[in-house]
């Protein structure tokens, strides 16, 4: 599964999770950055990326309009990188069944 991490996040994380979740990538390595959420929701939805993000938008765009792409919404506040990457790293297996179940767009990450 390959992930898509928004602005709000750092573009570090990436380097710390390639190992679970290869071709990951953050907006600002693709040039993305200060773009409308909806050509973000675009470029995910043609190149197969999950967005990962803490922002709430992404989650009304994911009810609104459903998958793909899939919407991994971070409920985790102002926590520093370091916590981010735990977080990723340890819902690994939450994370993969999640890409794998038909039905469900959105997961929610606290």
């Amino acid at each position: 599964m390959k992930l898509l991490l928004d602005e709000n996040l750092s573009d570090q994380i990436v380097h710390r999770i390639i190992d679970l979740y290869p071709d990951s990538e953050h907006v600002k390595t693709l040039a993305l950055t200060n773009t409308d959420d909806g050509l973000i929701w675009e470029y995910a939805k043609a190149n197969g990326f999950v967005i990962v993000s803490k922002d709430a938008d992404f989650h009304q765009r994911s009810l609104l309009y459903g998958h793909p792409p899939k919407f991994i919404y971070l409920r985790i506040g102002n926590s520093p990188t370091l916590k981010i990457v735990q977080v990723l790293r340890d819902s690994f297996d939450t994370i993969i069944q999640f890409g794998d179940r038909e039905l469900e767009s959105i997961l929610v990450l606290a």
